[in-house]
């Protein structure tokens, strides 16, 4: 004999995301622009959907200006720096220059006054002075050209690392598999499935499960009466209601330890998860399963029945033909399911037992076990 537990419940899936980060640009709603047909078999990489890109564009396009911006501020600073440090260098050279004919003039007045000879050597002092001093600042001015040209390609570089990531985030746009399986549009909010025009969170840019439906599981729940029966590895029988004929071997993988109350009811339900061994090219994410958990197997057994077993007065008992008449006979019970139950006493192998209660035998005597 099998002892079941028997629920229906939905095939479970797996969520599949659209892109990430789009927050980081301050952008909060993703409009669904496409998507192709619930149910579609698809590849790795092959295209799910697209979103509004439109927002992404515009602030691409702003980048874009942005970066020109910079590229003309760095090639003017560019220019300036050039020109800047030509001048200078050209003023350090005609002090060079003045000092090379100062010295001249200086060796030719060997037979000048004192005075005169005085003279130009203060003048070659003085501009040597002005060539030191020139120097410096030219050094000090090379020092703050270089120092703004990091500055401003520091921020061409910036602003071109921002269209690269809000380029790699546009792509992303375009909603592609990340693996094999079957397109399944999930539920917003409100219980409605996502569809072309709708909108999508950046907090939880969730659009399709994309289940592998060679790695299948069925979700099930068993009552506090039943939950200790079930144990993990136990064998499990899963049907379909979409196709009674089939019918898949299955093995429980979990077994909740903290129940739930079931909606509307005070009944505590304990989630049972049954792995699917094989699958079937028919069998597709949210089908309603039957779900046949092995908890125990007896051979050898006679079993009745449920419905034949009656009660009076804390005695079990079974409406028995025998020979013309009917007899109300004691009976022992074994383990049950929800069909049939174990008859340990009282019955014999072929004996006829009634599922109804027989009229005009309500006043019968039982006849008990000896």
């Amino acid at each position: 004999m099998k002892s079941l537990y028997q629920e229906k419940r939905n095939l479970q899936v797996q969520k599949n995301y659209g892109p990430t980060g789009a927050r980081r640009y301050q952008i909060y709603q993703l409009k669904i622009q496409d998507l192709i047909p619930e149910g579609t078999i698809v590849k790795k990489g092959d295209y799910v959907g697209k979103l509004d890109p439109s927002e992404i564009n515009a602030k691409i396009l702003d980048a874009q200006l942005n970066l020109e911006n910079a590229q003309s501020k760095y090639i003017q600073e560019q220019l300036d720096t050039t020109l800047t440090l030509k001048q200078e260098r050209n003023t350090v050279k005609d002090l060079q220059f003045k000092i090379e004919e100062d010295k001249l003039e200086l060796e030719r007045s060997i037979y000048e006054p004192p005075a005169t000879i005085r003279s130009l050597e203060i003048s070659v002092e003085k501009t040597e002075r002005n060539l030191k001093e020139k120097k410096a600042d030219y050094s000090i001015k090379k020092r703050q050209a270089d120092a703004k040209m990091i500055e401003v390609g520091t921020e061409v570089s910036k602003i071109k690392k921002q269209i690269e990531a809000l380029t790699e985030l546009q792509n992303q746009f375009t909603i592609r598999s990340h693996d094999d399986g079957m397109v399944t549009y999930i539920k917003d909010w409100n219980g409605n499935k996502i569809k072309v025009g709708a909108s999508v969170s950046t907090w939880e840019p969730a659009i399709a499960s994309l289940p592998d439906l060679t790695k299948m599981e069925s979700k099930t729940y068993s009552n506090e009466v039943d939950i200790r029966k079930i144990k993990k590895d136990l064998p499990v029988k899963v049907g379909f209601d979409a196709f009674p004929d089939i019918e898949l071997d299955g093995v429980v993988t979990d077994v909740a330890n903290v129940g739930e109350n079931k909606k509307g009811s005070d009944i505590k339900l304990f989630q049972v998860l049954i792995k699917l061994n094989n699958t079937n090219e028919n069998i597709r994410p949210g089908m309603t399963t039957s779900n046949r958990i092995l908890t125990h197997t007896e051979n050898d057994v006679l079993m009745i029945p449920l419905e034949a077993v009656f009660t009076k007065d804390s005695i079990t008992f079974a409406y028995v033909k025998s020979g013309y008449s009917i007899q109300k006979r004691q009976i022992e019970l074994g383990l049950s399911n929800n069909e049939v139950v174990i008859i340990k006493k009282g019955l014999e192998e072929n004996e006829t037992v009634y599922l109804n209660k027989p009229e005009d035998q309500e006043d019968k005597s039982i006849t008990l076990l000896k």
